[in-house]
């Protein structure tokens, strides 16, 4: 087991030498072997799946700082504050394994011994992976989308249901799961400006690293392009079904995906 120090450097290095992001042709650099869309096929429950993203990350370089599993997590977990579901309920709602659950559930715990995560943790985690940008923004939207009743944290249960829908959720789950980052007002509809806004806070937050390296008006183009395609009637807004629809027939979006993908 790898103590902290060690773990975060690696990702940062990730970051680095382009690795967080795919080929062109929305396939991750990184895997061989997959025929081109394959990455939006419901993916194998591997540990090497689970470790590219952030949040399981920080979990996890938590939890191998208490050595070898405890046998009380089941216990822990049904006695824990706020009362969560317990872990065969939370088995059922998510793609998780039993020991997956434990395994997330003893990092959480060990991050957050509230038994919640709040605003500042997610802005610490992800300046922690993209020191060579600004995530503040990007962690604040990123938060909100998890805080589905706008309480100002996250339970465990809320956080792991979001996980598995981004990790290992059908692509329209994935898509719906977007479309709620993007609505940032929480009103069922997504303008330009929440667009725009989303997307300047993910490209601030990859820095001068991104590939292709990021110019100024990138996200104004990314923005302008699909929202053309998505909006379908003009009424200066998209729908849920708009942008499910179109970001499923469209190739390019599709691949564009990728970066938000791989930003969690």
């Amino acid at each position: 087991h790898k103590p902290r120090e060690a773990f975060l450097p690696q990702a940062d290095e990730k970051t680095v030498d382009g690795g967080l992001l795919p080929d062109a042709n929305g396939m991750d650099p990184n895997q061989g072997g997959q025929t081109e869309g394959s990455k939006w096929q419901k993916p194998r429950l591997t540990r090497k799946s689970l470790m590219k993203c952030c949040l399981v990350k920080w979990i996890i370089a938590s939890t191998t700082q208490q050595g070898p599993d405890s046998c009380d997590s089941d216990l822990e977990l049904s006695m824990v504050r706020h009362q969560p579901e317990g872990l065969d309920q939370l088995q059922a709602q998510t793609q998780f394994t039993r020991k997956e659950l434990q395994s997330l559930y003893r990092g959480f715990k060990n991050e957050c011994p509230s038994g919640l995560v709040d605003e500042e943790t997610f802005k610490t985690i992800y300046s922690q992976f993209f020191p060579q940008g600004d995530a503040t923004t990007y962690a604040h939207f990123l938060f909100n989308a998890f805080d589905m009743d706008r309480s100002g944290s996250i339970r465990f249960e809320d956080f792991v249901i979001g996980l598995s829908v981004l990790l290992r959720g059908s692509v329209t789950e994935k898509l719906r799961w977007a479309f709620n980052l993007y609505d940032i007002n929480k009103d069922g509809y997504v303008t330009k400006e929440e667009m725009m806004a989303i997307m300047t806070s993910i490209y601030d937050m990859m820095g001068r690293y991104t590939l292709p390296s990021v110019r100024d008006d990138s996200p104004f183009e990314h923005v302008e392009r699909f929202f053309q395609k998505m909006d379908r009637n003009r009424d200066g807004v998209v729908t849920i079904d708009e942008f499910i629809e179109t970001c499923q027939k469209d190739e390019n979006i599709m691949a564009s995906m990728q970066l938000f993908e791989n930003v969690i």
